[in-house]
């Protein structure tokens, strides 16, 4: 099972961009605040970043009827 620090990094499908942007955002002050205190917990941190699935969102079925124009010969 993925601990929560784990899905702070790799996001969680289905997750919209807004609540990517917020984890993110987070993930960023955690990682900042890591690089200080556990140079190694913050080394895996962002090795988790770099192998995030992307996209993380589930992906949305865009419709599209065929449109023909006539062009004058």
């Amino acid at each position: 099972m993925e601990s929560d620090f784990s899905r702070l990094f790799t996001g969680v499908v289905g997750e919209s961009e807004i609540e990517r942007e917020v984890r993110t955002d987070a993930a960023g002050d955690v990682l900042a605040d890591l690089r200080r205190e556990d140079p190694v917990l913050a080394a895996y941190a962002e090795q988790l970043l770099s192998v995030a699935p992307v996209p993380l969102r589930r992906p949305v079925v865009v419709r599209r009827t065929a449109r023909f124009e006539r062009v004058a010969a």
